[in-house]
């Protein structure tokens, strides 16, 4: 039985041209960078899309799905980011010189709400590379690329900065595909819940899913994830609600006294009693007023929420947090910056300068 199902978008000149490979030489993982957006969603985007990308393939915690067939052209992967000394486009994978497009297939990895990566997303992943190596006969440990690799574009961004990621992923792979049981206690696996980090809740609050994530810290990042709660298990104690950027998280403790950060979203937890919302720290209002606010935006043209970046250039950035459709956020101004032609919004988040792409704000 096949790790993904074939839902293939019509043939037309932007993101299916029904050109076919030369060969598929490797394999390019990507990120979709658009919270909250599934692989349905997706397909239903390059279904109409007058823009020149596309992939392969489009993995979520739930699906994957092949929208061009695996002997076709998928726009995923011959974007020029860098040029080297002599002013030639940089391609950092010999196999795939001249043109990527035509020597590899794309596979897409979706992010939560959260900007991260569900672990069964990643887990669906793995089973999907594991079936796309043996159907080409490739090796994951060589044949398995980032899009960084190719044109140090930020993608997948969240093994660009940790590339140790991408590595533990490869080996699962390898190991899939050679019988072995992938141990739990590898990085995707590492966060399953166990008596020592969570309790049954009693009254405080509990999950309503499988494998939610709980966090070492206040924070939506990958690197503060220290463990998963599965359904009807949580914390017994609820210190008070707090605001990680532009969502909520719940303040938890353990059964021995230890402090975690969880969601506070209704949909993925259930909670009893009166908890207090924190007031904003002095700190962040203090960092607020050190950036002149000009107006406000309210975000739109996104599935669920746009990226804030540290600097306004999309390929290069590194992602600071996210903000929902339909919320606003206070700006500093506006610029042009690079890789997009609709410029940048300047943006106070949490005190600092961030950037959102111009498509995705509405001045009001």
């Amino acid at each position: 039985m096949s790790t993904y199902t074939n839902n293939y978008i019509p043939i037309n000149k932007y993101t299916r041209p029904g050109l076919k490979l030369n060969g598929v030489k490797k394999l390019v993982v990507h990120y979709t960078a658009n919270p909250g957006a599934g692989a349905d969603n997706h397909r239903k985007y390059f279904s109409n899309a007058q823009v020149y990308a596309s992939a392969h393939i489009f993995v979520d915690k739930t699906e994957a799905i092949c929208i061009i067939p695996l002997n076709e052209v998928a726009y995923h992967a011959n974007d020029i980011q860098q040029r080297d000394s002599a002013g030639n486009p940089y391609r950092g994978v010999a196999a795939l010189k001249p043109n990527a497009n035509f020597l590899s297939i794309g596979v897409e990895m979706c992010l939560e709400k959260d900007g991260s990566f569900h672990s069964d997303t990643v887990e669906r992943t793995e089973d999907v590379f594991v079936e796309l190596c043996k159907k080409f006969g490739l090796d994951p440990i060589d044949d398995i690329v980032r899009h960084y690799d190719i044109t140090h574009k930020n993608c997948p961004a969240p093994w660009v900065s940790n590339s140790q990621k991408f590595a533990d992923f490869k080996n699962r792979v390898k190991a899939k595909m050679s019988g072995e049981s992938v141990s739990k206690a590898s990085p995707t696996k590492s966060t399953t819940s166990s008596p020592s980090s969570s309790s049954a809740a009693t009254g405080s609050l509990k999950s309503k899913v499988d494998k939610l994530r709980f966090y070492s810290k206040p924070s939506w990042e990958d690197k503060d994830v220290v463990g998963t709660v599965n359904k009807g298990i949580g914390f017994p104690t609820v210190v008070e609600k707090v605001k990680v950027g532009s969502a909520y998280q719940y303040k938890v403790k353990n059964s021995k006294g230890d402090t975690y950060y969880i969601t506070a979203a209704d949909e993925y937890v259930t909670v009893s009693g009166n908890v207090k919302t924190s007031a904003p720290t002095k700190s962040s209002a203090k960092s607020n007023s050190g950036i002149k606010s000009v107006g406000k935006i309210k975000i739109i043209g996104v599935s669920s929420s746009a990226i804030v970046m540290d600097k306004p250039d999309r390929n290069k950035a590194k992602n600071l947090g996210t903000v929902k459709l339909g919320d606003t956020i206070s700006i500093s101004g506006s610029v042009k910056g690079s890789n997009n032609a609709k410029g940048y919004w300047e943006v106070i988040y949490k005190g600092k300068r961030g950037y959102i792409s111009g498509q995705y704000g509405k001045k009001i």
